[in-house]
């Protein structure tokens, strides 16, 4: 067995700055923030001229879409670190805050409905970097999803957002088409021809958007862009389905200031070591009720 030399103190500090023991070596995998995901040409390339010249030559990609680069030496970091800094990127991603924002890739999928990178980044900004001396009961995660698909899983997050596209239906301009191409365009169902007129069931429409612009007699030209919030999701040891708040908030500012307020009363009522989804469920009076929002669950 290798004889490490690296000590617990020494450990526990650089992976304050993201880097994380490679478990049986003294060497280290650095963790660098993509903000979204998203990493220029140049960035690119400089990662993998960093990875041969400070580590092992392995860049792996986490599920929180940020990038590791492998078998960085204890005495080599703070080099590694200056390198890859000459392109504007940094490591972390640790501790109890505020953690990278995960985003799908929004609107150059075909499904989008909202500009996911555009806001991560503003979420980023604010929140990862702007709360990033701000220490939380636990670990705080963020996913934005573009459309229903949720294919980052936002209800999964501490908070997630959905992007939405809630149709603006113009009942006067229906002509009850008998094969209606808005009814054959709905994924789930729930846009169907009845008593010869359109009708959209709202409490079961998830606001996809994919009816916007199919009538032939314009009754569905257009649509609000709106986003849907989940609060208290988490995976892992334990699962937790995030409980959507019972509001489409279709102003973005309104819903940057609903993550605010939900870290801060996090950070004031949450108990050490307790995620918020264990904060969220065992109150009596959840903090989501303080912020003005309720849960749209009967049992909160």
């Amino acid at each position: 067995m290798a004889c490490l030399t690296v000590s617990a103190a020494d450990e526990k500090k650089v992976k304050a700055l993201g880097f994380l023991s490679n478990r049986g070596t003294d060497n280290f995998s650095g963790r660098i923030i993509t903000i979204n995901g998203k990493i220029t040409a140049a960035q690119n390339k400089c990662l993998s001229e960093a990875a041969e010249l400070f580590g092992n030559g392995v860049i792996t990609f986490t599920t929180r879409l940020t990038v590791e680069v492998q078998g960085i030496p204890y005495d080599k970091i703070e080099d590694f670190r200056a390198y890859i800094a000459k392109e504007g990127l940094v490591t972390g991603g640790t501790g109890s805050k505020v953690r990278p924002v995960v985003a799908c890739k929004g609107t150059t999928c075909q499904y989008g409905l909202i500009d996911t990178f555009e806001l991560s980044e503003e979420i980023h900004e604010r929140f990862f970097n702007g709360y990033s001396e701000v220490k939380l009961p636990h670990k705080f995660k963020v996913g934005v999803g573009g459309c229903p698909n949720n294919c980052v899983k936002p209800d999964l997050n501490d908070l997630g957002i959905v992007g939405q596209r809630i149709p603006d239906y113009n009942e006067d301009e229906c002509m009850g088409c008998k094969k209606c191409s808005v009814e054959e365009s709905c994924p789930i169902k729930v846009a169907k021809i009845e008593d010869d007129i359109l009708k959209i069931n709202k409490d079961e429409c998830n606001h996809c958007g994919r009816c916007i612009g199919k009538c032939s007699f314009d009754a569905i030209n257009d649509g609000t862009v709106g986003y849907k919030i989940y609060i208290g999701g988490r995976w892992g040891k334990y699962v937790a389905m995030g409980i959507p708040l019972n509001k489409i908030f279709t102003d973005k500012e309104e819903a940057l200031n609903i993550i605010e307020k939900t870290i801060l009363l996090y950070r004031e009522q949450g108990k050490t070591g307790e995620r918020l989804s264990h904060a969220y469920f065992a109150s009596t009076e959840p903090l989501f009720r303080v912020s003005g929002v309720r849960s749209s669950a009967e049992a909160v």
